[in-house]
């Protein structure tokens, strides 16, 4: 029985194609900058919006088709959803998938009958996995969307909810483990706060800092020798996340001696809800030597909360694929962290939406690496900074300068040199014409 009877292996037709089920731009085996599309590209398909995603919404229930899943909570409907899952992993050739542990296997009436739904589930997942080849690129445990953590997970006020969520970690862990996950990560969802009148915010990430070092001692305990990675979210759900941009994150890891642990996992619709850009956010994190992965998806600039659409705009996957063509991205993956909108119900409108977004990256890619082989943007850059090159400029920038030197050569040198104009438009207008060249 087939879930997608419609759909074959979606192929690559080449840029004029008009077959909405055939890639135009992602060809897997192509060269790019040294490596193939699938090696720089490593497209994950998460299995929480795209196989646990109703279209409700505030104002309305679910709309969408799926007919191969009764709605209930049963381990039997989990273990042909997750039969189904791989059916579209396998046909849209993506290489890798994410989940929640809630997201493939439901909660039982206890802790131990949910290990166990968890175990039975992740049979069916490790059988699909060996049949099709496809991996599991991470693993994390969803702890806020449960009413017991409505104060937090590692953040909260009730120890016993803390020593819940560690038991779901070290579960999740072990699952992800099992699977061969090859990243495991951690999105605060709840680790935030509503009003500092009844938050002691100090206590509350000591708590969170403490959480990890015991997640980082138990995977060394078990042999789990993937990635950690934090997710940065500035809000939704809570008026304040700990999490809240890459600066925040690093700076938590810095002060919790984590740094040698974790790297973060970059998403572009949680970058502009915190204000920044996402190349500003990817940037920030690579710099730093903390970009581990992506999330990719893209919110609506009229709306002011998380709408995780797939992401089709070339000069947005352009620019993302400018930062990970120089800071590289593996072990992690650009993650469709993305749903199908709530009029988009029928099940053919995920193969459509994930070409689409697939394209579109592949295209972005193309059209980094042609402006980095030409040197485009490259330039104009060494040329805004060129008086950083003298002598004086490669002493200050390895720490052998002082103030009172630069006093000095001030003195001497009276009013600086004429600033020359950063030619933002001018390079703005170069980016355009590689869209189309590329």
């Amino acid at each position: 029985m087939t879930a997608f009877p419609e759909v074959s292996k979606i192929q690559y037709e080449g840029p004029d194609s008009d077959n909405p089920l055939a890639f135009r731009w992602y060809n897997p085996s192509e060269v790019v900058a040294g490596k193939t599309m699938r090696e720089h590209l490593r497209f994950t398909v998460v299995y929480w919006h795209t196989f646990r995603a109703t279209g409700s919404d505030p104002f309305g229930g679910p709309t969408m088709l799926r007919g191969w899943d009764d709605g209930s909570d049963s381990v039997e409907n989990a273990c042909r959803r997750a039969r189904v899952a791989f059916e579209f992993f396998e046909k849209l050739d993506a290489p890798f998938y994410a989940f929640h542990d809630r997201d493939v296997a439901p909660e039982g009436g206890s802790l131990a009958e949910t290990n166990a739904n968890f175990d039975a589930v992740a049979k069916v997942l490790k059988e699909e996995q060996e049949r099709t080849g496809v991996k599991l690129l991470w693993g994390t445990a969803n702890m806020f969307s449960h009413p017991r953590y409505m104060h937090g997970a590692a953040t909260t006020c009730n120890l016993g909810v803390y020593t819940y969520a560690a038991a779901q970690v070290k579960k999740a862990l072990e699952v992800t483990k099992e699977l061969d996950g090859v990243n495991y990560v951690f999105w605060g969802g709840r680790e935030g706060y509503q009003t500092l009148l009844n938050t002691d915010m100090k206590r509350e990430l000591d708590h969170l800092g403490r959480f990890f070092h015991m997640a980082v001692d138990y995977a060394k305990e078990i042999g789990f020798t993937g990635q950690f990675l934090i997710e940065p979210k500035p809000k939704e759900p809570t008026k304040h996340q700990y999490d809240s941009d890459a600066a925040a994150c690093l700076n938590f890891l810095r002060s919790y001696d984590l740094t040698d642990h974790f790297k973060l996992n970059i998403e572009t619709n949680h970058a502009t809800l915190a204000g920044h850009e996402m190349m500003h956010e990817l940037e920030y994190a690579g710099m730093q030597g903390a970009l581990g992965s992506i999330d990719a998806n893209t919110g609506d600039l009229l709306l002011g909360w998380d709408t995780d659409q797939f992401a089709t705009n070339y000069y947005l996957t352009a620019q993302i694929m400018l930062v990970l063509l120089k800071y590289g991205l593996s072990p992690g993956g650009v993650n469709f962290d993305a749903k199908v909108r709530r009029e988009s119900f029928q099940p053919i409108d995920l193969f459509y939406a994930h070409i689409g977004s697939m394209d579109a990256f592949a295209k972005g890619l193309k059209i980094a690496a042609k402006i980095i082989e030409e040197g485009a943007l490259q330039h104009p850059l060494q040329q805004r900074y060129a008086s950083w090159d003298s002598e004086l400029g490669r002493r200050i920038e390895a720490g052998q300068a002082s103030l009172s030197e630069l006093a000095d050569v001030a003195l001497q040198q009276g009013e600086p040199p004429v600033n020359e104009s950063g030619r933002q438009e001018l390079l703005e207008s170069v980016f355009n014409r590689y869209i189309d060249r590329a």
